[in-house]
C-alpha cells in the first residue's frame, strides 16, 4: 500500500512536540498507532518502522519524547551504534531519560492521544500504543491511563516494567483493558519480574503474551545498532501485526 509521511507539531501542556507520521495514501481513515521511541530517540530507524506499519493500513504517530530539550535529533548519533558507542551516548541521554518523569509521561500521553485521534486520516475506533526499550514502559503507562481508548499494547526489548518504585508500570496493570504482547531479549527481565508481571496481567483479566526471544540482546529490533537480529525483527512483526489486526480492525 502506498504511504505518505509528514512532520508534525503536537501541542502539549509543556510546548510543542515534534513528531513523524506515516499513513496510507489512499485518502481513507485508518486505525491509529502511537509508536514510542527507544532511548536513542526519533531517527530514520523509527521512521522506517512507522512506514512499514503504515503499509499495513495504520496511521502511525512517532513523537519526539525529548522535545522539551530540543527537536529531533536531540543528540548526534553514529550511523551504526556499536556496543562501544553506548556508554558515551547514554552519558548524554540519561539526564533526558531521568527528566522524563511519570508525571510528564502521562501529560504527554494525553496530548499525543488527543492529537492522534483528531487526525482526519484516523478512524473513530480504538488505538494501539507500542514501544521499544523505554518506549515500552511509556506505551504501558499510556494504556493504563486511557483504558477506554487503547486496545493494544506491544513492547519490545522493554526497559524495566517491574521495579520497587511506587509508580512502577506493573502496579497500574489493574486499570488495563488492552491486549498485551511483550517481546523480551534474554536479559531484559529477571524471571521473578516476569512472574510478577504475568500475575498482574492475569489478575487484570486481559489477554497477554510475554515471550522471550532466545539468543537476543537488548535492542534486537533496531537495525542501526549492533544489537540487531534480523530473524528476531521478523518475529516481532509476526507478533505485532496480528495483534493490531485483532484489536483495531477485528481481523
Amino acid at each position: 500500500m502506498p504511504t505518505k509521511t509528514s512532520t508534525l507539531q503536537i501541542p502539549t501542556m509543556d510546548g510543542q512536540a515534534d513528531a513523524f507520521a506515516a499513513f496510507p495514501g489512499d485518502g481513507e481513515r485508518h486505525p491509529g498507532v502511537l509508536l514510542y521511541m527507544d532511548a536513542f530517540g526519533l531517527r530514520p530507524e523509527l521512521e522506517a518502522k512507522a512506514r512499514e506499519l503504515a503499509g499495513h493500513g495504520y496511521y502511525v504517530l512517532v513523537p519526539n519524547v525529548y522535545y522539551r530539550h530540543r527537536p529531533a535529533p536531540v543528540i548526534e548519533l553514529p550511523e551504526h551504534i556499536t556496543a562501544e558507542d553506548r556508554p558515551a551516548l547514554f552519558g548524554r541521554l540519561m539526564p533526558l531519560i531521568e527528566a522524563h518523569t511519570t508525571e510528564r509521561a502521562l501529560r504527554d500521553a494525553d496530548a499525543y492521544l488527543r492529537f492522534l485521534t483528531a487526525q482526519p486520516e484516523v478512524g473513530a475506533g480504538p488505538v494501539a500504543a507500542i514501544g521499544y526499550c523505554m518506549g515500552a514502559v511509556l506505551a504501558m503507562r499510556t494504556a493504563t491511563a486511557h483504558p477506554d481508548r487503547v486496545a493494544a499494547v506491544a513492547g519490545f526489548h522493554p526497559a524495566p516494567l517491574v521495579t520497587d518504585a511506587p509508580d512502577s508500570a506493573h502496579r497500574l496493570v489493574p486499570k488495563l483493558t488492552a491486549e498485551v504482547h511483550l517481546g523480551l531479549a534474554e536479559n531484559d527481565m529477571r524471571p521473578e519480574a516476569v512472574d510478577e508481571l504475568s500475575r498482574a496481567l492475569d489478575a487484570a483479566g486481559v489477554g497477554h503474551a510475554i515471550e522471550l526471544y532466545a539468543g537476543t540482546v537488548h535492542g534486537f529490533t533496531m537495525s542501526d545498532t549492533a544489537a540487531f537480529d534480523a530473524s528476531a525483527l521478523q518475529r516481532h512483526w509476526e507478533r505485532l501485526l496480528p495483534l493490531l489486526s485483532r484489536t483495531l480492525t477485528g481481523g
